[in-house]
C-alpha cells in the first residue's frame, strides 16, 4: 500500500473510509434491488417504472423532457412512452404549443400503479422498520440526513 492510501479524509483513515463505503454501498444495493421487486407480477422494467414515476413528477410533459430527466435518448424515451401507452399507463396528447410534438402524462391507471408502487416499497420498508428495536430506529432517523445529502449530487442537476 502506498502512503496515500493511509492518508486521513476528513479525519478518517483510507482504509477505514473504504470499508465504510464497501458496506454502505453493499446495503444500498440490496435494498435498491429488494426494493425493485414487484410481487404483483406486473413485469415493468425499470427504465418504465422510473419513467412512470417522472412522469407522475413532470406532467405534463414531451418526450424530450422526460428524456433528460431519466438520462437517456429521446428515441429510448419515445419506446418506453410507447410501451407504457400501450399497457393503458399513459396517455398523449398533443402539445398545444408545438402541433408536432406531444405530450405525455399518467391515465388513471397510471396513477393507480404508481400508487400501488409507492405503498408497496413503503410498506416493505415500514415493515423492516417494526422490526428494529426502538435504538436501533433512533439511529436510523439519525442517519437520514447524512443519507439524503450524499443521495444529492449537485453535478448531476440540470
Amino acid at each position: 500500500m502506498s502512503t496515500a492510501d493511509h492518508q486521513p479524509r476528513g479525519g478518517l483513515p483510507a482504509e477505514q473510509a473504504a470499508e465504510i463505503a464497501s458496506r454502505l454501498r453493499l446495503v444500498v444495493g440490496r435494498i435498491s434491488r429488494r426494493l425493485r421487486l414487484d410481487p404483483a407480477g406486473e413485469q415493468l422494467t425499470s427504465t418504465q417504472l422510473v419513467t412512470l414515476s417522472i412522469i407522475d413528477q413532470l406532467a405534463p410533459s414531451r418526450i424530450g423532457d422526460l428524456a433528460s430527466a431519466e438520462g437517456i435518448s429521446a428515441a429510448t424515451m419515445t419506446r418506453v412512452v410507447a410501451a407504457l401507452a400501450d399497457r393503458g399507463l399513459v396517455e398523449r396528447r398533443p402539445d398545444p404549443d408545438d402541433g408536432r410534438a406531444c405530450l405525455v402524462l399518467l391515465s388513471s391507471d397510471g396513477n393507480a400503479e404508481v400508487t400501488r408502487i409507492r405503498n408497496q416499497r413503503t410498506g416493505y420498508l415500514a415493515t423492516r422498520l417494526e422490526e428494529c428495536t426502538p435504538e436501533q430506529r433512533a439511529i436510523l432517523v439519525a442517519a437520514l440526513p447524512v443519507l439524503e445529502m450524499m443521495a444529492y449530487d449537485p453535478a448531476a442537476e440540470v
